[in-house]
């Protein structure tokens, strides 16, 4: 698997998903390499959560070509924890190896929650759930982490701190990273590579080499943003609302 992925940690090729008469991947293809931090846009139903779950092995009903590195872990909207575990076991739960209580404990730590090791998951705010799904995720040390619209229920304020930890994280570990999300914004401030899914295709894809840490008034994000919102068929303000953008006739 190493050798043909060769630098990437994922490799897709002609994938495609059909539920009944609609097809959600139309014939797909993306690279993603090693250590690099990928946002996805697209509209509600455009298939993003498709592809993540697919990537993640969760979609046995996919077809097409699909390699990628066994070293996955996904965090989702939704925390996930285990209700009748604390905090630590639930950051602990499917580890095997010694030291597995160790390594939950440096993981509660990378994310701010040493102290609410022994809580129960109920006790949790919003924002200290969706860290200790992180911490889960990251303790595996997976080469590709998924994050299905992870901030989706924070507030504004929470949001922008988690942010500011994911950036710390990825920093600190470099897993590749595929962000699903439906924030324009978040996708600007967080990602090298920022993909708009459309009609089963990746239809539109921008590359971002403005430094980190980002402020959403850069020039280069700002025009960027008009791109993206243009490619998602939303009228950036001051605009009329644009017609759908064509997708290449090679992409359909």
């Amino acid at each position: 698997m190493a050798a043909r992925l060769s630098g990437r940690v994922a490799g897709v090729r002609g994938l495609t998903r059909r539920f009944g008469n609609r097809t959600v991947l139309d014939g797909l293809d993306l690279d993603i390499r090693g250590g690099e931090f990928i946002a996805l846009l697209g509209r509600s139903g455009s298939g993003k959560s498709t592809l993540l779950r697919a990537l993640a092995g969760l979609d046995p009903g996919v077809d097409g070509g699909l390699e990628v590195t066994p070293s996955v872990a996904v965090a989702f909207q939704e925390p996930r924890l285990v209700p009748w575990k604390r905090v630590e076991a639930n950051i602990a739960l499917g580890l095997t190896a010694t030291g597995a209580r160790e390594r939950a404990r440096r993981a509660l730590a990378e994310v701010g929650l040493a102290e609410r090791a022994g809580a129960w998951p109920l006790t949790l705010s919003g924002g200290e759930a969706q860290r200790a799904s992180l911490a889960r995720a990251l303790v595996r040390e997976p080469e590709l982490l998924l994050l299905d619209e992870p901030f989706s229920a924070l507030d504004a304020l929470t949001r922008i701190t988690v942010h500011q930890l994911v950036l710390q994280l990825w920093a600190a570990h470099r897993p590749a990273v595929l962000l699903v999300t439906h924030d324009v914004d978040e996708a600007l401030v967080l990602a090298d590579r920022v993909l708009v899914l459309d009609e089963g295709r990746i239809a539109h894809e921008a590359v971002i080499a403005a430094a980190r840490p980002r402020h959403r008034d850069h020039p280069e994000l700002l025009s960027l943003r008009t791109r993206l919102l243009t490619a998602l068929g939303v009228a950036p303000e001051g605009h009329p609302t644009p017609e759908r953008p064509e997708i290449p006739e090679a992409q359909r």
